[in-house]
């Protein structure tokens, strides 16, 4: 499952005073020193110090964390209990890196780092999802889903990363075709071809797929997985922005939103975001669209931080563009097409924080007359039970949909919709297996798919 090389597939690497450093020069038997020479640097270069600080002061072990778990629930191990997962981490940085800490520690000795501590970090801090629901019932307002991502991070520099990550970023940094799914530009051209005659086919008109055009008021990026597995998604997209005449293109040297290292490494976040930045400027787009995905919005919203000079550009999901179009009269959606009943995933990355969560209520209720609401929902929905990147990992299947996902596939049961809306591609892939390995019945569609099916298109 974990990769046995560094996922450091960028040219920045952490820099440790007096040296910089190379994981695969770290001799594999000094894994604690290894560690600790990563944390360090990782307090020095960033921001997370300030925040660990805090939490080793406040630090709840309350375990009132455990009422909003969807791992906890199914499992009922302690092991999975958010704050006792985010006290692995805290108690290293308690112990070497606070004043406090380091001065009880020479008196009275006490807690120290070992092999065994960090190979319970590199299977418990995956076991996560970081889906911050915890973050809801925190007492004390710890983000366990931050100090997931910085326990990974630290991890990922040792190279303790799911291969399946390792081997999608490498690809998408290094490899030829520049995407996670290894898709070369004549396949998505001919995908994209394919969908174009299967929308005129659909509904009379010239849709298209348009490629590299300059000064576009949108630049478009997809999950690349949606050119393998989201057909209708893409093309329900293409429906819209076709009907409401909006200017838009995909660029042909980039073209994949996916950023695992939203998961596990700022490093990767950043060299992903300016390869985004590079394709924006070549083709002098005026804003950067993003297709149905969760994790894909959020870590684009973070080119305003990493973005390289001056002019960052607005960023938008399709949720909220399609919304905004509806409103503005410049769509119209068939409300007697879709009669089954409609329910609705909020992808954790997307409503978590009250971002998109009414959005694409308003939509769903224009044309779908038989729409209901799992329980709970929006901000305080259950994760899917394949976010934080797992959903990727294939090996782990049976425990994603039948632990992992166990509280989601009793959500939708219950509604007994036959649609399940969720407009996030990892989400999707996730939900579509849970449903399958749990005997749960319906369809698992995106929105636009269903808009696909309803938009009235003025010929």
């Amino acid at each position: 499952m974990f990769s046995d090389k560094s996922i450091a597939v960028t040219d920045e690497k952490l820099v440790i005073p007096e040296m910089k450093y190379n994981i695969e020069k770290v001799p594999e038997t000094d894994r604690v020193t290894q560690f600790l020479k990563i944390f360090a640097a990782l307090l020095k270069e960033t921001n997370y110090g300030s925040a660990l600080e805090l939490y080793t002061k406040v630090s709840a072990k309350c375990a009132k964390c455990t009422t909003s778990c969807h791992v906890f629930q199914a499992t009922k191990d302690v092991k999975d209990i958010p704050c006792y997962r985010s006290e692995l981490l805290l108690s290293v940085y308690r112990r070497y890196f606070s004043l406090e800490g380091s001065i009880y520690a020479r008196i009275f000795g006490g807690f120290e780092l070992t092999e065994e501590h960090i190979t319970q970090m590199q299977h418990s801090f995956w076991n996560c999802t970081a889906c911050r629901k915890c973050v809801l019932e925190c007492p004390s307002g710890i983000d366990h889903g931050m100090l997931t991502h910085i326990a990974r991070y630290i991890l990922a520099e040792m190279g303790l990363t799911p291969r399946a990550l390792v081997i999608s970023t490498r690809e998408q940094l290094q490899g030829e075709t520049g995407n996670t799914s290894a898709i070369p530009l004549i396949a998505l051209k001919d995908s994209l071809e394919f969908l174009e005659e299967e929308l005129k086919e659909a509904t009379g008109e010239d849709i298209k797929f348009p490629l590299d055009v300059e000064g576009a008021d949108y630049i478009f990026f997809a999950p690349v997985s949606d050119y393998l597995m989201e057909a209708e998604t893409l093309m329900g997209i293409a429906a819209v922005l076709h009907a409401a005449g909006v200017s838009w293109t995909i660029g042909t040297k980039y073209f994949d939103a996916i950023n695992y290292g939203l998961f596990y490494s700022d490093l990767v976040l950043g060299r992903v975001l300016r390869k985004m930045q590079e394709e924006t400027q070549r083709l002098k787009a005026k804003k950067v669209l993003i297709g149905e995905c969760g994790h894909a919005t959020r870590s684009a919203t973070f080119l305003k931080t990493y973005w390289q000079g001056e002019g960052c550009p607005e960023i938008v999901n399709i949720l909220q563009l399609t919304h905004q179009l509806l409103r503005e009269g410049r769509i119209k959606l068939d409300p007697t097409k879709i009669t089954e009943r409609v329910t609705y995933h909020d992808p954790c990355n997307l409503a978590r924080q009250n971002w998109i969560v009414e959005q694409p209520r308003e939509i769903i209720r224009a044309f779908c007359k038989d729409f209901v609401e799992m329980t709970p929902n929006k901000t305080e929905n259950y994760c899917c039970g394949g976010g934080g990147g797992t959903v990727s990992i294939d090996e782990i299947r049976k425990y994603r949909t039948t632990i992992s996902g166990r509280k989601k596939a009793e959500q939708i049961r219950k509604t007994e919709a036959h649609y399940v809306i969720a407009p996030c591609a990892n989400c999707k892939k996730q939900i579509r297996e849970t449903m399958e390995d749990n005997n749960v019945d319906g369809e698992l569609v995106g929105l636009h798919d269903l808009i696909l099916k309803a938009i009235v298109i003025n010929k």
